[in-house]
């Protein structure tokens, strides 16, 4: 008698960002975790290239990105106020950050619906 062999692989849930411009991107991350809101950076995303900016399944329904065309130096436009700094970062809270030593950088917002699993397009369409 055969047995029959199923494997079972669990999905990968992240959240992962693409560039589908013509230049290089750079992005920052503004997200809320337990213990409030950080703000992680950066990432250089190359033309075509994606990046996994958190592993595992999503826990908010909103994130917020800082993106910059890493030729001409200009920003998508974005609402959201939080901090930032060069060259790579992890800043805890979103308040006071020009007196708290950090720049202060607009970030746009991301609705993932609540999905466990979302990719950020970044395109020429959206770009400044």
């Amino acid at each position: 008698m055969a047995g029959s062999f199923i494997m079972v692989t669990p999905s990968k849930a992240d959240l992962r960002a693409c560039n589908l411009t013509q230049h290089p991107v750079t992005i920052a991350l503004g997200y809320r975790d337990a213990q409030g809101w950080v703000t992680e950076g950066w990432w250089n995303l190359n033309p075509a290239g994606c990046e996994t900016l958190l592993n595992g399944a999503l826990a908010s329904r909103f994130y917020y990105i800082h993106a910059v065309d890493a030729v001409d130096g200009k920003p998508w436009p974005g609402r959201s106020l939080m901090c930032t700094r060069k060259p790579e970062f992890t800043i805890r809270g979103v308040e006071d950050c020009l007196a708290r030593g950090f720049d202060r950088s607009a970030f746009f917002e991301v609705d993932t619906g609540e999905q466990k699993n979302w990719t950020i397009q970044l395109t020429d369409q959206n770009r400044p």
